[in-house]
Formats: C-alpha cells, sequence, structure tokens
C-alpha cells in the first residue's frame, strides 16, 4: 500500500456563530446546511463527515462554547478538499461568512493526515487546533498555506496561486 493511500486527510473548521442558528440573521446559512453536505459528499475524493443525529454537525459542541459550530470532514487528499472549498454552492457561501461569523485572530482551521479508515473525534480536533495555534504549522497540524505530506517531515510550500487565502471558516 502506497503512503498516499494508507492515509487520508482530516479537516477541522470552527467558527462563532453572529447570532443563534435559529436566527433569521441566520436563515441563509442553516437553509444551505443540507444542500452544501450533499455536493460535499458527492465530490470527487470525499470520505466522512462529522454528524449527529440532526444529520449536521451543528448541535456538537467544541471547545465547550455553545457559539462555537465544528465542520470536519475526511478527504482523500489535499486536492479534493480544495477542490470541493472553492466551487460551486460551498465558494457562494464562503463569500457569504462575514454575515454568519464572527472575525477571530486565532487559527480556526486544521489539517492533519490520518490512517485510512479512521474518523477523528471533536477532541482530537481541539487538540490539532491547539498544538497549531501554539507551535504553527507542523505534520501533528498544518494549514492549506503550509501543508505536509504524509509521513513528511518538511513543509510543502503551495504553488503561488495554488490556495486562494485561508479563509478561516467553512461550511
Amino acid at each position: 500500500m502506497t503512503t498516499a493511500a494508507a492515509h487520508e486527510l482530516a479537516q477541522v473548521n470552527i467558527s462563532r456563530l453572529k447570532a443563534p442558528l435559529d436566527s433569521p440573521q441566520l436563515k441563509d446559512f442553516v437553509d444551505a446546511l443540507d444542500p452544501v453536505n450533499a455536493d460535499a459528499e458527492a465530490a470527487d475524493g470525499y470520505v466522512w463527515r462529522l454528524q449527529s443525529d440532526s444529520g449536521d454537525a451543528t448541535d456538537l459542541r467544541v471547545f465547550d462554547d455553545d457559539w462555537l459550530i465544528i465542520n470536519m470532514t475526511v478527504w482523500r487528499d489535499q486536492s479534493a478538499l480544495t477542490a470541493f472549498m472553492y466551487q460551486g454552492r460551498h465558494r457562494e457561501m464562503l463569500s457569504r461568512r462575514k454575515e454568519w461569523f464572527e472575525r477571530v485572530t486565532e487559527a480556526m482551521t486544521a489539517l492533519w493526515w490520518i490512517p485510512a479508515g479512521h474518523r477523528p473525534t471533536i477532541a482530537e480536533a481541539e487538540a490539532r487546533l491547539l498544538h497549531l495555534r501554539a507551535n504553527g504549522p507542523t505534520p501533528y497540524a498544518f494549514t492549506l498555506r503550509t501543508s505536509f505530506p504524509a509521513g513528511a517531515a518538511e513543509p510543502v510550500e503551495p504553488v503561488v496561486g495554488e490556495v486562494p487565502e485561508d479563509l478561516g471558516c467553512s461550511v
């Protein structure tokens, strides 16, 4: 089995809500969750997403904070993740994120390699984010801008223009 096939890419992003999920201000965001999640599940390279019995993850707590929501997915690789993120309905949602989410200065998105078949937990995602905040990008937790291939010890810098600005939150 090759290294690429032995690993999958986990990503977590958390966002601080500007208003309650049932508020008129977040109606468009909430209404788009099911269609965007369906788009993700149909995307090439999609593997898994965190969800509760409600079908999404909006009712799962992260960092013991009711105003944070979590999105965690697993992808075949970074190319598959970015292809989904920056096109279609998801890209439209990203362009409106300032309407729904507070701007924060600390890292809210992290990526890391997992063994194929592993499904990360919220506690694991929190640990990866805290590590990224404390240490910057490392093979343990990294960003779209400074990524590491599975099993790497040195960062792999993206080709200029390959990845748009780190957007901090996703849908």
